[in-house]
């Protein structure tokens, strides 16, 4: 349980974290600790780095997203067909995984 104090600190961190100002490093170690141990500041940290990112949402199913707690927090992880291959993906994969 986080005491009324850790709390407030976290939500602050958070906040300058979703508008996209400066968080120092050591703020950035503690919101992760405790985002580790914590799955509801883990939550709250996903959701921050989405808001950062999305700046401005512009239709409901970005915000819908957002409100679901689900899409990706990293910037370059999204799926491109055109330049990736998922057969690529399994080649050093053992023989024995291979199509019959």
């Amino acid at each position: 349980m986080l005491s009324p104090s850790k709390r407030n600190r976290i939500k602050d961190i958070l906040l300058r974290v979703s508008k996209g100002e400066v968080v120092n490093l050591d703020e950035r170690f503690f919101i992760q600790r405790v985002a580790d141990k914590d799955q509801s500041v883990n939550s709250w940290l996903k959701r921050a780095r989405r808001i950062q990112q999305s700046g401005q949402r512009n239709d409901e199913v970005d915000e819908l997203l957002l409100n679901l707690d689900i899409g990706s927090t990293e910037p370059n992880s999204h799926y491109r067909p055109e330049d990736e291959d998922l057969g690529d993906w399994f080649t050093g994969a053992p023989s024995w995984l291979g199509r019959s």
